[in-house]
Order: C-alpha cells, then sequence, then structure tokens
C-alpha cells in the first residue's frame, strides 16, 4: 500500500504493513489490520509496534529509544539489591502472569493502560509461538517484578514490565540484558526513551540509524 510522506494508512485484516519511514511527525505509520502472529512478527521486523488494539494503531517513532545490550547502567543502590539478591529470577516461566501484572500499570500519566485484553492475547500467542518471552522476580514465591518483550533474531524489542517490590522490574531488566549479552543480541529496543529508562543508560538514535541496525539484528539466526 503506497501513501503519501506524513500520512496514515488505513488497513484491513491481513494487509500488509507500509514502511515506516512514511510515518507522520508524531510516529503514527497506520491504523487498523490485525493482531495475527504474522502481522505482529512483520511489525517488529519492519520497525514497527502496536499502541492500542481499538483501533490498532501501528507506530514507528523517530528518533527511536534502545538500550546498550550488555551496557544496562546498574546505579549504587540497584547494585546493592542485585548483591542483596532478594529475588528468585526466572526466565519464560510465567509469560501471561507478567503481561497481566503490566497490563495493571498506567503509563504516561493516563488513567488506563495501553495493553488492552486485545493486545494481551495477541501477545501470549506471540509467546505460545516462540517469538515472546518474560523475566520474572519471586519472592517467597510471589511475582514482584518482570518485564516481557519480542525477540527476533538478534534483535529484542522491551515492551512493558511492573514492580510489586523495591527495584523488582529493574532487577529483571539487568538479568535481561545479561542474558541478551551472552546470547550475542545486538539491539534492544525500548521504543521510548522514559525517566526510568534514561537513568538504565537509554538513549535515542533516529529512526534511520534504528532500522539500519534493525535489520542487521533481524538477520541474525535465533538468539533466545
Amino acid at each position: 500500500m503506497r501513501k503519501p510522506v506524513g500520512s496514515v494508512a488505513f488497513l484491513s485484516p491481513g494487509d500488509r504493513l507500509p514502511d515506516p519511514s512514511q510515518a507522520r511527525e508524531d510516529g503514527l505509520v497506520a491504523v487498523g489490520g490485525d493482531l495475527a502472529v504474522e502481522r505482529l512478527l512483520e511489525a517488529y521486523q519492519s520497525g514497527l509496534f502496536p499502541w492500542s488494539a481499538d483501533p490498532i494503531t501501528w507506530w514507528s517513532p523517530d528518533p527511536r529509544g534502545v538500550l546498550p545490550v550488555g551496557a544496562v547502567h546498574v546505579s549504587r543502590s540497584l547494585a546493592r539489591t542485585l548483591r542483596r539478591a532478594p529475588y528468585t529470577v526466572t526466565f519464560d516461566q510465567d509469560f501471561s502472569a507478567v503481561i497481566r501484572a503490566c497490563a495493571t500499570v498506567p503509563r504516561g500519566g493516563a488513567s488506563s493502560t495501553w495493553i488492552s485484553p486485545q493486545l494481551l492475547e495477541a501477545y501470549e500467542q506471540l509467546a505460545q509461538a516462540g517469538h515472546a518471552h518474560s523475566v520474572e522476580c519471586w519472592q517467597e514465591g510471589l511475582l514482584v517484578g518482570g518485564v516481557y518483550g519480542v525477540s527476533v533474531g538478534g534483535f529484542f524489542a522491551g515492551e512493558s514490565m511492573f514492580h510489586r517490590a523495591d527495584d523488582a522490574s529493574k532487577v529483571a531488566l539487568v538479568h535481561l540484558d545479561r542474558h541478551l549479552f551472552s546470547r550475542g543480541f545486538t539491539l534492544l529496543d525500548c521504543q521510548m526513551v522514559t525517566s526510568v529508562t534514561r537513568s538504565l543508560g537509554a538513549m535515542e538514535i533516529p529512526r534511520a540509524d534504528y532500522l539500519d541496525r534493525l535489520a542487521r539484528a533481524v538477520g541474525q539466526p535465533s538468539r533466545w
């Protein structure tokens, strides 16, 4: 589907997603389509991600937020927490519990989360297909923090994280970063830089730079 620069494509279910470089100034690329596993994989591999499900919206912000693989910043207080090791950390132990906990956390001052029931179902299907993963922090058998995202080749898109105990989400992210580094991942996407991700070392890069890094990363063999 072709569209002029700066306009939004309106998609029917099954339509291919448009070129992310044609995004509107605010990063919106398209509205509509579907949230099938193959569509989500197409989106992430091309530099897009969904931010709502009613209607479905597809985004590619410029600049783009990324975290340095293997070099997430650990503050002194977070280092102390890591040394104390108050949490048991697992991978892919309970993806559904992590994403559902993330869905209870409002984002950006909003009164509700962006993770709607439709998106919950879509990402759970993506996890069942082996492309979405979670890191969990447990304390006395209770899930107290975690992070989840999407993995393709040597690329990981961090989607959301939550905590119910001090530093639990950051501990999960540090363990995720160490895992990605050990497996040879080359790109860790955080979409937008927030105060939390900035404190962990997130930086903004131009969309063109991001898309170039992305193409190289997703072209690698599966790393997870």
